[in-house]
Protein backbone atom coordinates (compact mmCIF):
# COMPACT_ATOMS: atom_id res chain seq x y z
CA UNK A 1 0.00 0.00 0.00
CA UNK A 2 2.84 2.25 0.72
CA UNK A 3 4.32 2.10 -2.53
CA UNK A 4 1.25 2.74 -4.36
CA UNK A 5 0.49 5.46 -2.11
CA UNK A 6 4.31 6.42 -2.92
CA UNK A 7 3.56 6.35 -6.35
CA UNK A 8 0.69 8.24 -6.32
CA UNK A 9 3.00 11.27 -5.09
CA UNK A 10 5.49 10.58 -7.56
CA UNK A 11 2.76 11.20 -10.12
CA UNK A 12 1.47 14.68 -9.03
CA UNK A 13 5.49 15.57 -8.35
CA UNK A 14 6.06 14.67 -11.96
CA UNK A 15 3.07 16.76 -13.60
CA UNK A 16 4.54 19.57 -11.37
CA UNK A 17 7.48 19.52 -13.67
CA UNK A 18 5.58 20.52 -17.04
CA UNK A 19 2.37 21.80 -15.17
CA UNK A 20 2.27 26.16 -15.25
CA UNK A 21 2.03 27.30 -11.68
CA UNK A 22 2.90 24.52 -10.27
CA UNK A 23 6.41 22.98 -8.96
CA UNK A 24 7.48 19.53 -8.40
CA UNK A 25 9.01 20.98 -5.29
CA UNK A 26 5.99 21.99 -4.03
CA UNK A 27 4.17 18.55 -4.03
CA UNK A 28 7.67 16.89 -2.76
CA UNK A 29 7.36 19.01 0.41
CA UNK A 30 3.55 19.25 0.85
CA UNK A 31 3.58 15.35 1.06
CA UNK A 32 6.57 15.58 3.79
CA UNK A 33 9.08 13.85 1.61
CA UNK A 34 11.63 16.83 0.67
CA UNK A 35 13.94 16.42 3.20
CA UNK A 36 14.20 12.42 3.08
CA UNK A 37 13.62 12.85 -1.05
CA UNK A 38 16.97 15.10 -1.07
CA UNK A 39 18.91 12.87 1.45
CA UNK A 40 17.85 9.02 -0.28
CA UNK A 41 19.68 11.36 -3.72
CA UNK A 42 22.67 12.52 -3.16
CA UNK A 43 23.62 9.28 -0.07
CA UNK A 44 22.13 6.56 -2.95
CA UNK A 45 24.66 4.60 -2.53
CA UNK A 46 25.52 4.65 1.52
CA UNK A 47 22.36 2.29 1.83
CA UNK A 48 21.64 1.97 -1.12
CA UNK A 49 18.93 -0.82 -0.25
CA UNK A 50 16.81 1.37 1.55
CA UNK A 51 17.44 4.57 -0.48
CA UNK A 52 16.54 2.70 -3.60
CA UNK A 53 13.15 1.20 -1.98
CA UNK A 54 12.09 4.68 -1.46
CA UNK A 55 12.91 6.09 -4.71
CA UNK A 56 11.36 3.52 -6.73
CA UNK A 57 7.81 4.54 -6.86
CA UNK A 58 8.43 7.75 -6.58
CA UNK A 59 10.47 7.63 -9.57
CA UNK A 60 8.11 5.42 -11.82
CA UNK A 61 5.26 7.92 -10.36
CA UNK A 62 7.17 11.17 -11.65
CA UNK A 63 7.82 9.46 -15.28
CA UNK A 64 4.03 8.68 -15.23
CA UNK A 65 3.10 12.18 -14.62
CA UNK A 66 5.54 13.32 -16.80
CA UNK A 67 4.61 11.20 -20.21
CA UNK A 68 1.02 10.56 -19.13
CA UNK A 69 -0.84 12.54 -16.17
CA UNK A 70 0.54 15.67 -17.13
CA UNK A 71 -1.39 16.07 -19.96
CA UNK A 72 -4.52 15.20 -17.78
CA UNK A 73 -4.09 17.91 -15.10
CA UNK A 74 -3.05 20.07 -18.42
CA UNK A 75 -6.53 19.68 -19.78
CA UNK A 76 -8.25 20.22 -16.56
CA UNK A 77 -6.46 23.43 -15.54
CA UNK A 78 -7.25 24.55 -19.27
CA UNK A 79 -10.77 23.56 -19.24
CA UNK A 80 -11.91 23.38 -15.59
CA UNK A 81 -9.50 26.11 -14.37
CA UNK A 82 -11.92 26.63 -11.15
CA UNK A 83 -12.35 23.34 -9.57
CA UNK A 84 -8.68 22.11 -10.36
CA UNK A 85 -7.58 25.13 -8.88
CA UNK A 86 -9.16 25.01 -5.76
CA UNK A 87 -8.37 21.26 -5.15
CA UNK A 88 -4.68 21.85 -5.65
CA UNK A 89 -5.41 24.85 -3.30
CA UNK A 90 -6.74 22.78 -0.65
CA UNK A 91 -4.32 20.43 -0.79
CA UNK A 92 -1.66 23.18 0.11
CA UNK A 93 -3.29 24.82 2.55
CA UNK A 94 -4.19 21.60 4.12
CA UNK A 95 -0.50 20.56 4.55
CA UNK A 96 0.54 23.83 5.99
CA UNK A 97 0.45 22.59 9.75
CA UNK A 98 2.96 19.92 9.61
CA UNK A 99 5.33 22.45 7.27
CA UNK A 100 4.80 25.22 10.32
CA UNK A 101 5.72 22.78 12.64
CA UNK A 102 8.72 20.91 10.94
CA UNK A 103 9.87 24.62 10.21
CA UNK A 104 9.97 24.78 13.90
CA UNK A 105 11.15 21.69 15.07
CA UNK A 106 15.35 22.68 15.54
CA UNK A 107 14.80 26.13 17.22
CA UNK A 108 11.45 27.25 17.60
CA UNK A 109 9.34 30.24 16.40
CA UNK A 110 11.52 33.82 16.05
CA UNK A 111 9.45 36.67 14.41
CA UNK A 112 12.56 37.42 12.13
CA UNK A 113 11.67 34.14 10.20
CA UNK A 114 9.12 35.78 8.92
CA UNK A 115 11.28 37.97 7.05
CA UNK A 116 12.72 34.87 5.15
CA UNK A 117 8.97 33.54 4.33
CA UNK A 118 8.18 37.47 2.95
CA UNK A 119 10.70 37.46 1.05
CA UNK A 120 10.44 33.87 -1.11
CA UNK A 121 6.27 35.12 -0.97
CA UNK A 122 7.13 37.62 -3.31
CA UNK A 123 9.84 36.11 -5.08
CA UNK A 124 7.36 32.89 -5.26
CA UNK A 125 4.13 35.38 -6.81
CA UNK A 126 6.99 37.29 -9.29
CA UNK A 127 8.66 34.49 -10.93
CA UNK A 128 5.28 32.44 -11.49
CA UNK A 129 3.64 35.99 -12.76
CA UNK A 130 5.97 36.04 -15.25
CA UNK A 131 4.61 32.99 -17.12
CA UNK A 132 1.67 35.64 -18.76
CA UNK A 133 5.10 37.92 -19.91
CA UNK A 134 7.80 36.41 -20.39
CA UNK A 135 6.17 34.33 -23.75
CA UNK A 136 5.48 37.85 -25.21
CA UNK A 137 9.11 39.49 -24.50
CA UNK A 138 11.23 36.43 -25.04
CA UNK A 139 10.58 35.10 -29.11
CA UNK A 140 13.67 32.75 -29.46
CA UNK A 141 14.28 30.64 -32.22
CA UNK A 142 15.51 27.55 -31.18
CA UNK A 143 16.49 24.72 -33.98
CA UNK A 144 16.50 21.13 -32.43
CA UNK A 145 19.60 20.52 -33.43
CA UNK A 146 20.96 22.49 -30.69
CA UNK A 147 22.50 19.75 -28.21
CA UNK A 148 24.17 21.76 -26.03
CA UNK A 149 21.43 24.57 -25.71
CA UNK A 150 18.81 22.05 -24.64
CA UNK A 151 21.48 20.37 -22.04
CA UNK A 152 21.68 24.09 -20.61
CA UNK A 153 17.89 24.36 -20.55
CA UNK A 154 17.51 21.26 -18.64
CA UNK A 155 19.89 22.60 -16.44
CA UNK A 156 18.61 25.64 -15.38
CA UNK A 157 15.11 23.98 -15.15
CA UNK A 158 16.06 21.77 -12.33
CA UNK A 159 15.97 24.85 -10.38
CA UNK A 160 12.17 24.62 -10.57
CA UNK A 161 12.23 21.13 -9.94
CA UNK A 162 14.05 21.10 -6.85
CA UNK A 163 12.92 24.73 -5.25
CA UNK A 164 9.54 24.56 -4.21
CA UNK A 165 7.37 27.59 -5.74
CA UNK A 166 10.28 28.22 -8.30
CA UNK A 167 7.71 27.23 -11.49
CA UNK A 168 10.29 25.18 -14.06
CA UNK A 169 7.51 26.15 -16.78
CA UNK A 170 8.62 29.84 -16.76
CA UNK A 171 12.37 29.00 -16.89
CA UNK A 172 11.70 27.31 -20.27
CA UNK A 173 9.62 30.07 -21.29
CA UNK A 174 12.53 32.39 -20.55
CA UNK A 175 14.69 30.07 -22.78
CA UNK A 176 12.79 29.95 -25.32
CA UNK A 177 12.27 26.01 -24.49
CA UNK A 178 8.76 25.31 -23.28
CA UNK A 179 6.53 24.39 -26.55
CA UNK A 180 9.34 22.42 -27.81
CA UNK A 181 9.66 20.70 -24.48
CA UNK A 182 5.72 20.23 -24.27
CA UNK A 183 5.76 18.58 -27.84
CA UNK A 184 8.83 16.70 -26.95
CA UNK A 185 7.19 14.85 -24.68
CA UNK A 186 3.79 14.23 -26.30
CA UNK A 187 5.78 12.65 -29.40
CA UNK A 188 8.35 11.18 -27.28
CA UNK A 189 11.63 12.89 -28.73
CA UNK A 190 14.09 12.17 -27.51
CA UNK A 191 16.58 14.19 -29.69
CA UNK A 192 14.69 17.06 -27.58
CA UNK A 193 14.49 15.04 -24.23
CA UNK A 194 17.98 13.21 -23.80
CA UNK A 195 20.20 16.71 -23.54
CA UNK A 196 17.68 18.25 -21.68
CA UNK A 197 17.43 15.02 -19.19
CA UNK A 198 21.37 15.23 -19.32
CA UNK A 199 21.04 19.06 -17.39
CA UNK A 200 18.27 18.35 -15.43
CA UNK A 201 20.13 15.45 -13.72
CA UNK A 202 23.42 17.80 -13.32
CA UNK A 203 21.05 20.63 -12.13
CA UNK A 204 19.49 18.69 -9.65
CA UNK A 205 22.56 16.93 -8.24
CA UNK A 206 24.11 20.49 -8.10
CA UNK A 207 21.55 22.46 -6.43
CA UNK A 208 20.10 19.30 -4.59
CA UNK A 209 23.56 20.03 -2.74
CA UNK A 210 23.10 23.41 -1.96
CA UNK A 211 20.32 23.07 -0.58
CA UNK A 212 21.39 19.75 1.90
CA UNK A 213 23.86 22.28 2.97
CA UNK A 214 21.55 25.22 3.35
CA UNK A 215 19.16 22.52 5.76
CA UNK A 216 22.33 21.72 7.53
CA UNK A 217 23.31 24.88 8.66
CA UNK A 218 20.17 27.15 8.16
CA UNK A 219 17.51 24.38 8.69
CA UNK A 220 14.45 26.91 10.32
CA UNK A 221 15.56 29.88 7.85
CA UNK A 222 15.58 27.42 4.71
CA UNK A 223 12.24 25.72 5.80
CA UNK A 224 10.42 29.60 6.41
CA UNK A 225 11.55 30.44 2.45
CA UNK A 226 10.14 27.36 1.39
CA UNK A 227 6.87 27.90 2.89
CA UNK A 228 7.13 31.60 1.37
CA UNK A 229 6.95 29.72 -2.37
CA UNK A 230 4.61 27.65 -1.26
CA UNK A 231 2.25 29.99 -0.01
CA UNK A 232 3.09 32.37 -3.27
CA UNK A 233 1.69 29.27 -5.12
CA UNK A 234 -1.26 29.11 -3.66
CA UNK A 235 -2.27 32.80 -4.27
CA UNK A 236 -1.00 32.53 -7.68
CA UNK A 237 -3.40 29.37 -8.16
CA UNK A 238 -6.61 31.82 -7.20
CA UNK A 239 -8.57 31.47 -10.10
CA UNK A 240 -11.53 34.12 -8.61
CA UNK A 241 -14.96 32.77 -7.35
CA UNK A 242 -18.41 32.66 -9.10
CA UNK A 243 -21.68 31.82 -7.29
CA UNK A 244 -22.22 28.51 -9.61
CA UNK A 245 -22.55 25.41 -9.87
CA UNK A 246 -18.65 24.94 -11.20
CA UNK A 247 -18.35 27.25 -7.81
CA UNK A 248 -19.94 25.00 -5.38
CA UNK A 249 -18.02 21.92 -7.47
CA UNK A 250 -14.90 23.87 -6.78
CA UNK A 251 -15.58 24.14 -2.92
CA UNK A 252 -16.35 20.64 -2.78
CA UNK A 253 -13.26 19.98 -4.14
CA UNK A 254 -11.26 22.30 -2.06
CA UNK A 255 -12.65 20.81 1.40
CA UNK A 256 -11.54 16.62 -0.55
CA UNK A 257 -8.29 18.73 -1.36
CA UNK A 258 -7.89 20.02 2.32
CA UNK A 259 -8.45 16.97 3.38
CA UNK A 260 -6.24 15.00 1.67
CA UNK A 261 -2.76 17.74 2.81
CA UNK A 262 -4.37 16.49 6.40
CA UNK A 263 -4.10 13.30 6.06
CA UNK A 264 -0.51 13.44 4.38
CA UNK A 265 0.14 15.71 7.45
CA UNK A 266 -0.73 12.86 9.80
CA UNK A 267 1.19 10.27 8.08
CA UNK A 268 4.54 12.79 8.22
CA UNK A 269 4.02 13.03 11.47
CA UNK A 270 3.37 9.07 12.01
CA UNK A 271 6.82 8.60 9.70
Amino acid sequence: MKFVLDYLKGILIGSGAILPGISSGVFCVIFGIYEKLINSVLNLFHDFKKNFIFLLPIVLGGITGVLLVGKLLNYLFTYYPMPTKFCFIGLILGSLPILFKNANRSKGFRLHYMIFLLAAFFLGILTIKLESVVPQIINLEVSESYFMYFVLAGFIMSIGIVVPGVSSSVILMTLGVYSIYLNAISTVNFSILLPMGIGLVIGSLLFLKVIQFLFKHYYTQTFYMIIGFVLGSTLVLYPGFSFTLEGAVSILLFVLGFGIGLKFENQAKET
